[in-house]
């Protein structure tokens, strides 16, 4: 099952909320900093039920209900299916649930923490192995009709988990890892599944958690270096690069940010206006390998 690719659309650069608790920002600087990320052109804010042990969505949530206006100018993103271990939740192990009554309160939970009435997009974060796709569908179907959610889509999901649930209800995206120190998505049908139905995927992690900048392992060190000579000739940062690595794909990724810095959204930002030669891409490719393409 496809869908019409024009029916959803994200900002080009998506601000991931993953780390707001570790921010530190008061709710008015919590509003300030949502209307900056609006200002360059960031209207998509990536959520999930368990950020920040359960409190991250609240304190977006609190900056919107501070300022109502926000949320007519941007799109929501959350996920749901984990269980997680905390003193909030003590379960006795961590594990995945995408059962009807537990997807059903998560929703109606980012909804009260968020302070909207519908959620742009709703993800499953982790593929359950228990996960009746039937049944899942159906809880879907129930939660648009009753308007909670506008869009439903997956994160990382194979292309057999993919096309299954899809097959059930039309998904939008699948939200997978990607950067040139992670590239399994190009190899593992993820990206290709993406062009073949006509969807956006939303990437994670384009800076490989920080990896780009500080790591010392081998690989690391190759790409940093290749990287930064890139990014010198072409006038840019490492940060600018790395996103223009991404978004050199075809299959026209939403990368995810995950800074509260805003100077790093600027940053992020700028790849839109870099056309990275392909050349120069599998540059990056090589060095993260460790060999050049067969």
């Amino acid at each position: 099952m496809t869908i019409d690719a024009n029916r959803f659309e994200l900002s080009p650069i998506v601000a991931g909320l993953w780390r707001i608790t570790e921010w530190k920002l008061g709710v008015q600087e919590r509003v300030r900093w949502i209307e900056q990320a609006l200002a360059l052109g960031i209207t998509t804010f990536d959520h999930a039920d368990i950020y920040g042990d359960y409190r991250a969505e609240g304190l977006f949530g609190e900056a919107l209900q501070a300022s109502p206006d926000l949320r007519r100018r941007m799109q929501l993103v959350t996920k749901c299916g984990i269980r997680l271990r905390s003193a909030q939740k003590p379960y006795r192990i961590n594990y995945y649930d995408t059962g009807a009554a537990y997807v059903s309160a998560q929703v109606e939970q980012s909804l009260r923490n968020l302070h909207t009435e519908q959620l742009d997009l709703v993800l499953v974060h982790r593929p359950d192995y228990l996960m009746d796709a039937a049944a899942l569908a159906e809880t879907f179907t129930q939660l648009t009709r009753k308007g909670k959610v506008a869009h439903w889509g997956v994160s990382n999901h194979s292309t057999s988990q993919f096309a299954l649930l899809n097959q059930h209800h039309p998904l939008v995206t699948n939200q997978v890892e990607l950067s040139p120190l992670q590239m399994h998505a190009l190899d593992d049908g993820t990206l290709d599944q993406a062009q073949q139905l006509g969807l956006r995927p939303m990437i994670w992690s384009p800076l490989a958690g920080g990896q780009l900048f500080t790591g010392e392992d081998e690989p690391a060190t190759r790409v940093r270096a290749e990287m930064s000579a890139i990014a010198a000739r072409y006038g840019i940062s490492l940060t600018t690069l790395a996103f223009a690595w991404v978004l050199r794909h075809p299959s026209r990724p939403y990368p995810i940010t995950g800074t509260g810095r805003i100077d790093g959204l600027r940053d992020a930002v700028a790849a839109l206006n870099v056309q990275l030669d392909v050349e120069d891409w599998y540059a990056i490719w090589t060095a993260s390998k460790g060999h050049s393409v067969p």
